[in-house]
């Protein structure tokens, strides 16, 4: 292609990625101009590349490279953003958004902790009802699994370092899709998950009435304390994320039922980013610690209770400041 072709066709894309970069290194920055600025910036870089490959004129190619030079700057300073305001939603913004959404929260946790506790406090009493949730071999399998007298508790029984690290990846993508599933059965309006609420709690329930009953008590609690504070608590806020979008849905007030899901989903899926936050540090624990043969009962209990008061330590007091109110 001749080169006054080339710059015809594309001298409109490299005019308008000028005028972001300069409302960019003005400070003056729109939504617009964000959006779609790392697409402008890839395609200039492949124009550039196109212009010295052909060996257009010395002109139009040290025009585009000090274009890129712009864009490269930009790029990464507002990468360096990005990650600033990863950092200040964990330290501040999670928090402050639970608290902001507690009616929606308060649901979730109560539903799904509710069912937990009512469902281990009725399987100790009535031993036969684990089984109107699990079947027998299920029921079997999960004894062998944290039978006392086996060395190493959790999904295996025994595992190396390497087997750890494997665990690791298991635990995220269970995990991650178990809160999805809560989360996104929001969309039948709430109805999805209002049931996986429920029904993730009576499992684990349960399962943990069942094996406290049997005397298996030592093995399963000092190896989920720890990690459950975190995994548990992930799934409720998961919960409530989807019974906010099923919320909107059964009552948008004024707005239609798609402006209504649009914008609680905004706040959803902010919910959704701390799940998954959780659900990785909740996959950490789990693999090189909660499965740990080396540290005693007692130890884990100590390590599980102090998890548990940083969780709600850090939901309570997290982001309170005098510019940062809730």
């Amino acid at each position: 292609m001749k080169q006054h072709l080339f710059e015809q066709r594309h001298s409109a894309d490299w005019q308008r990625l000028e005028s972001r970069l300069n409302s960019l290194e003005k400070g003056k920055v729109e939504r617009k101009d964000c959006e779609s600025f790392t697409v402008d910036y890839r395609h200039l870089c492949q124009h550039l590349a196109l212009a010295q490959e052909r060996g257009y004129s010395s002109h139009l190619i040290d025009q585009l490279q000090h274009l890129a030079m712009r864009g490269h700057q930009q790029l990464y300073r507002h990468r360096s953003h990005l990650g600033a305001q990863i950092i200040g939603f964990i330290l501040a913004g999670f928090p402050q958004l639970v608290r902001r959404e507690w009616r929606a929260v308060l649901s979730g946790v109560a539903l799904f902790f509710g069912a937990l506790i009512g469902m281990g406090l009725l399987t100790w009493l009535f031993p036969d009802l684990i089984y109107s949730i699990m079947d027998p071999e299920q029921v079997r399998q999960m004894e062998e699994m944290y039978d006392p007298g086996a060395r190493r508790v959790g999904r295996f029984a025994e595992r190396d370092s390497g087997d750890d690290w494997m665990m690791f990846g298991f635990y995220i993508m269970n995990n991650i899709g178990i809160a999805f599933q809560t989360f996104a059965g929001g969309l039948i309006f709430g109805l999805g998950s209002l049931f996986f609420l429920l029904y993730n709690g009576l499992v684990i329930g349960a399962v943990a009435g069942h094996l406290t009953r049997i005397g298996y008590s030592e093995t399963f609690w000092s190896f989920v304390i720890g990690h459950g504070a975190f995994e548990l608590t992930a799934i409720a806020f998961a919960g409530a994320a989807g019974l906010k979008l099923g919320w909107a849905l059964l009552a948008p007030g004024r707005l239609s039922r798609g402006e209504a899901l649009r914008q609680s989903a905004v706040k959803a899926i902010q919910l959704v980013a701390g799940v998954i936050l959780f659900l990785l540090i909740a996959a950490f624990v789990e693999a090189y610690w909660s499965s740990m043969t080396y540290a005693t009962p007692v130890t884990k209990y100590w390590v599980g209770a102090g998890l548990w008061l940083l969780v709600i330590a850090y939901f309570l007091f997290a982001g309170r400041t005098r510019h940062a109110p809730d």
